[in-house]
């Protein structure tokens, strides 16, 4: 699910009658997949488009918003951002941590694994809650 990533996806999928390992493996493999796009593609993108004024008004916000929660990125670097990803609340996911990973300028292998192990430590954590309590 796109925004609410895992932590929506997750709950949908338990609704939907998923199993706890099919709801944690598409839900992983969900949030992973646009990782890889978002750190190669966002710089380049991103400065195309600052030639325009919705986008120079929608990237000052998602700057703004993304550095506010961003200071475990900030002080850790790397590991930082495991824990930016890991912790599930929103806006704290993948896609949030791949764009403090380029403002940060984590290098690709770093912020992709560190992205990765955060979203998978979510996953395990929001799917053992959703069929564990439900």
């Amino acid at each position: 699910m796109p925004i609410l990533e895992l932590r929506g996806g997750i709950p949908f999928a338990f609704l939907a009658g998923l199993s706890y390992s099919e709801a944690l493996f598409y839900s992983i493999l969900g949030n992973l997949l646009p990782i890889i796009p978002i750190l190669i593609l966002f710089r380049p993108l991103s400065t195309f488009f600052m030639r325009f004024p919705i986008y120079k008004s929608f990237f000052d916000w998602l700057y703004n918003r993304t550095m506010n929660k961003s200071a475990n990125v900030e002080k850790f670097g790397a590991l930082g951002l495991i824990l930016f990803t890991a912790v599930p609340l929103p806006t704290t996911g993948a896609w949030s941590a791949c764009l403090a990973a380029i403002l940060f300028f984590i290098p690709f292998r770093a912020a992709f694994l560190a992205i990765a192990t955060g979203v998978i430590i979510a996953g395990v954590g929001v799917s053992l809650f959703v069929y564990s309590v439900f």
